[in-house]
């Protein structure tokens, strides 16, 4: 008979793993911006669903590229804490240039929302592809 346990094992630990980071995330990354996405969101505001889903989306790219290219549990949990670290910095740094950017997505403008959307799952590829 076939030892199925490991493998099986290690997806648990991993899946598990990976969706945690992807709620510590969400969490952390809610804290740190100044407007409440998940309020704005039940509200219907589409510019804050449109930025918390690039962000998201962005971040939990960074997670299979570090499953695939680390071998092991603590490496992969140390590069995606690193790509974790990224994503608040990038979040920090375009905000301050963009100026007004809680405000704009308060008042639920969607350009400001969509064109942070696409600047958080770019920084995502560009984190992800640089942890290959």
């Amino acid at each position: 008979m076939v030892n199925i346990m490991p493998p099986a094992l290690a997806y648990l630990i991993y899946i598990v793993t990976s969706f945690a980071m992807l709620g510590l995330f969400m969490l952390v990354y809610t804290r740190v911006t100044p407007h409440r996405e998940f309020q704005l969101i039940r509200e219907g505001n589409v510019a804050a669903a449109l930025s918390l889903g690039g962000a998201v989306l962005g971040f939990s790219l960074s997670l299979p590229s570090s499953l695939q290219h680390n071998a092991t549990f603590a490496l992969f949990l140390l590069w995606a804490l690193g790509a974790f670290a990224v994503r608040l910095f990038a979040y920090v740094g375009v905000a301050g240039v963009m100026g007004g950017f809680s405000d704009a997505i308060s008042s639920d403008n969607r350009g400001v929302g969509a064109v942070w959307g696409v600047i958080s799952l770019s920084v995502g590829v560009v984190n992800a592809a640089c942890l290959t």
